[in-house]
């Protein structure tokens, strides 16, 4: 990882991007979605995550986030590593006619680092941000929350239900989430 992009205070807030490997557009199927909702609110009730923004695209999530427990970079590592798996399981499970061509990219990525197994799903930079004042945490929000708008799937932030945006307009989404004062 460069030196620049590390998580160095385990207790301090930051923006981070989890990206599929090759950009593969694995969350356009909604169970794939799900494992990351389902995932996160697992982290926040186990692992002491604190989330106060996320969206997930097509091939990526961003987040902003941060840990009670002090241990945020063992939090993203257990989340990335489950969810890989969870996601290889899914795109078994369900009708994927993209199925052969995504496993073959996951395999073939996987053979490149030592450090996985069979497939490898995410990259392993997170291109951690710490976000040490209101301004980068503004700067943040918004670009989360505009994603998709940007991507021109909805044309309010809070249309889009694998978003936190919702949640900043006093309404409920599907994710408890800790706002950003």
């Amino acid at each position: 990882m460069a030196e620049g992009y590390q998580i160095r205070d385990q207790e301090g807030i930051y923006f981070l991007t989890f990206q599929i490997v090759n950009w593969v557009d694995i969350f356009t199927r909604k169970e794939c979605r799900d494992v990351i909702i389902e995932s996160m609110i697992y982290c926040q009730r186990h692992k002491q995550l604190i989330i106060y923004a996320y969206v997930i695209m097509s091939n990526h999530v961003h987040v902003i986030i941060s840990s009670e427990s002090a241990k945020l970079s063992d939090t993203d590592r257990d989340f990335k590593t489950h969810t890989s798996k969870k996601l290889i399981k899914t795109i078994y499970e369900i009708s994927e006619s993209r199925r052969d061509w995504m496993l073959d990219i996951f395999k073939f990525r996987a053979r490149q680092h030592k450090r996985n197994q069979m497939y490898q799903v995410w990259t392993h930079d997170n291109h951690p941000v710490e976000l040490t004042n209101n301004i980068m945490m503004e700067q943040r929000l918004d670009y989360i929350h505009n994603n998709p708008v940007k991507a021109a799937i909805v044309s309010e932030p809070e249309y889009y239900l694998y978003s936190s945006a919702i949640d900043y307009t006093g309404e409920i989404g599907l994710i408890d989430i800790t706002h950003l004062e």
